[in-house]
């Protein structure tokens, strides 16, 4: 396929004040795109969005159709039709799945679903008629191996790539592409207070940022931050699976999420994304 270029073309991101939306929107700026960010946190958004010198960035709250609507409609009204959509906007929720309180059980899968498929059919709607466009929905690492400590959101991310897969299928051959992105885990708030696996290295921002970057460029369906743990995710998925969860446990990386947890260094994010 055909090497294309990110240089004007119309990008909205979700999430955008911070972490990985704020990562790709500057770099995907740095590259010549038009780029507009949306988020939640009205003052933070707005502050991004000076500091980049954006057209558009605005609140967005993506489990709300008018809100999601509404911030299309202006990136469309200031900047042309929109070539990209990077549903980024994200949470997480960290502690027993059993224990874990409803609320904040639908406050994940609100965002992390609801969010990701409304966003996914209010852009297609637009790009299909046109016979071009891409959504980028950014999965995770725990869309096709779990994690434990984080039940709810590892189900989102399954949920992500299995929508993300499906719809790509459903509009073969219509100029409309459809990408997941599956970062391990990356230094952003949304793992402060986390622990960390023997040898395993944590991503950084850019890092996806720049993933999404190339994938615009040339459309796949999955692309996984960094490569390499693609081809160890595979090899796990082949193993029997007593000897993939015994080589976790070797790893530590069940106890990321669950007795390595700093609690208190996580009150202030879960009280900012709802999830505490």
């Amino acid at each position: 396929m055909k090497r294309a270029s990110v240089t004007e073309k119309v990008i909205a991101i979700t999430g955008g004040a911070r972490g990985i939306g704020l990562a790709t929107a500057t770099v995907l700026q740095n590259m010549g795109a038009v780029v507009a960010i949306g988020d939640i946190d009205r003052s933070a958004v707005k502050e991004a969005g000076s500091r980049l010198g954006l057209k558009v960035g605005r609140r967005l709250d993506v489990t709300d159709r008018r809100s999601f609507t509404d911030f299309l409609d202006q990136v469309e009204d200031q900047l042309g039709p929109v070539d990209v959509l990077v549903n980024n906007a994200g949470v997480i929720a960290v502690g027993s799945a059993v224990d874990e309180a409803d609320a904040v059980t639908q406050r994940v899968l609100d965002v992390n679903i609801y969010g990701v498929i409304l966003g996914t059919k209010l852009a297609a709607k637009r790009m299909l008629p046109r016979g071009h466009g891409h959504v980028v929905n950014i999965a995770s690492l725990g869309s096709v191996l779990p994690a434990e400590g984080v039940a709810t959101y590892c189900a989102t991310k399954h949920a992500v790539l299995g929508y993300t897969d499906t719809v790509r299928l459903e509009n073969r051959g219509s100029g409309v592409h459809f990408s997941a992105i599956l970062p391990t885990l990356v230094n952003t708030e949304m793992i402060v207070g986390v622990g960390h696996g023997k040898g395993v290295k944590n991503a950084e921002p850019e890092d996806v940022a720049r993933a999404v970057a190339g994938v615009i460029a040339k459309p796949k369906s999955r692309v996984f931050v960094p490569r390499s743990i693609g081809r160890i995710a595979t090899v796990q998925r082949l193993l029997p699976q007593r000897v993939t969860e015994a080589t976790g446990r070797a790893l530590g990386t069940s106890s990321v999420f669950t007795t390595d947890v700093d609690v208190d260094k996580r009150t202030a994010y879960a009280r900012r994304t709802g999830t505490s």
